[in-house]
């Protein structure tokens, strides 16, 4: 999944603490590309505005944090993926339990996979 990078840029500036460098959003693991990547695509296709998904960042931030998250930086797009996952759901597009089901299934296709190689989900890890 590419990045277009004008709407990158449109978002670092909507949304200002996206973890960036120079050269825009910096991203530590592959999923969290393709979840910043997703979210833009969804904001594109007008699923959300910038201001809409700050406030709910936002939320999600400090409900982690009352959870205990420390807040050191390494947590962001986890914080970012339950920001995707709660507006989707709100917006109708699928409901908690698809995402649900789809999280569980990512989930034994992963333990399943060897490290470095590509997940592929299959029917049985919907079981």
């Amino acid at each position: 999944m590419t990045i277009d990078p004008a709407a990158a840029r449109r978002a670092s500036t909507e949304v200002p603490s996206i973890p960036r460098d120079a050269d825009g959003p910096v991203f530590r693991e592959p999923w969290e590309a393709q979840a910043f990547a997703m979210a833009l695509a969804l904001h594109e296709r007008g699923l959300f505005t910038w201001p809409q998904w700050a406030a709910t960042l936002a939320d999600e931030i400090k409900r982690a944090q009352a959870a205990g998250d420390p807040d050191t930086g390494e947590t962001y797009y986890h914080h970012w993926l339950a920001t995707l996952e709660r507006l989707v759901a709100e917006k109708g597009v699928a409901d908690r339990a698809t995402l649900a089901r789809y999280h569980d299934a990512w989930d034994r296709a992963a333990d399943r996979t060897p490290h470095g190689q590509p997940i592929e989900l299959r029917r049985e890890d919907f079981r």
